[in-house]
């Protein structure tokens, strides 16, 4: 088991993530990416009121989060599966509705840590980036199986990565590739010198682009936050943290959808197709503050929005 000492987890925007829920109604708040439960501790003690149902797909995860929030007894519950799976979650535990719903799409600094997950290219580990080890498919079968033209997708549609070209060939004609350390020469070998030298680690993207389509991130997205919305109460909100602009443009969509009721009408018309409301657009800081941003830089990146259901 791993201790919540070993899953260090910095919470970003905590202070404007407990400000979204203040005057929800009482009740469980989702917490859809558990983590090591640094927001879950934080919306627990801003209000005795609130209950959190707590999922993740890493068992280390749910371990290290289970130790840190012992002490608030069955105001927290727990399960394993992966966010899109709601109403599974609820029924294992005994919720019946939501007050509100997290979404921190980021990854765990455990996991970038934990050099044996393969999350990382600044250390040597087999290539595996499996959020959940129950998974069939790894890194490594997409390095060494996917098709040229398959790599660059991932690569252009899961990070904008302006090289995808360039970086699918070179990964093609160094295969296999097992290691992480060595993924990243390969990637970094493939990128034009003067672009190396920005933008921090070359293969920065390339590895973001792995992660997301390994764990199927972006395709269970819009289920999750649809699924989030429709069972939680009037007055309850949905708060969602993204780091990557394809994230950000899911949530924005879905958010948009839901505030219009999918309303096709001109703007300058009233709607006439029926549609109905079901969220409204709530004004919150949208990006974390300078000095959280210095204190904690794999924040920079953070976009918070929030929709309240109504």
């Amino acid at each position: 088991m791993t201790s919540g000492i070993e899953f260090a987890h910095v919470p970003v925007m905590v202070d404007e993530i407990v400000a979204a829920f203040v005057g929800v109604p009482a009740g469980f708040v989702l917490d859809a990416t558990l983590g090591g439960g640094g927001h879950s501790e934080a919306l627990l003690g801003a209000d005795d009121q609130r209950s959190i149902l707590g999922v993740d797909r890493d068992a280390a995860a749910l371990a290290a989060a289970g130790e840190r929030l012992a002490r608030f007894g069955d105001r927290f519950r727990a399960s394993h599966r992966r966010f899109d799976d709601i109403d599974g979650a609820m029924a294992e535990t005994s919720v019946d509705e939501l007050s509100g719903a997290l979404f921190d799409l980021g990854v765990s600094s455990h996991q970038f840590d934990a050099v044996e997950r393969g999350f990382s290219y600044r250390a040597s580990a087999p290539l595996d980036m499996r959020m959940d080890a129950r998974d069939a498919v790894s890194a490594r079968d997409l390095v060494n199986e996917s098709d040229e033209s398959e790599l660059v997708r991932i690569l252009r549609d899961y990070a904008d990565e302006r090289f995808a070209t360039r970086i699918a060939r070179a990964i093609v004609a160094a295969r296999p590739i097992d290691d992480t350390t060595r993924l990243a020469d390969v990637v970094a070998a493939a990128i034009p010198a003067p672009a190396r030298r920005r933008g921090g680690h070359p293969a920065k993207r390339t590895f973001q682009a792995l992660r997301i389509a390994v764990n199927g991130e972006l395709d269970v997205l819009p289920v999750a936050l649809d699924h989030a919305i429709g069972r939680t109460v009037k007055g309850g909100r949905i708060a969602v943290l993204s780091y990557h602009s394809g994230e950000d443009r899911i949530v924005k969509e879905r958010f948009r959808f839901h505030s219009t009721g999918g309303c096709q009408c001109p703007s300058h018309l009233p709607c006439g197709c029926g549609a109905e409301r079901t969220v409204k657009l709530v004004r919150v800081p949208s990006k974390p503050s300078a000095a959280e941003m210095e204190r904690n830089p794999r924040s920079t990146s953070a976009r918070l929005r929030v929709a309240e259901v109504i």
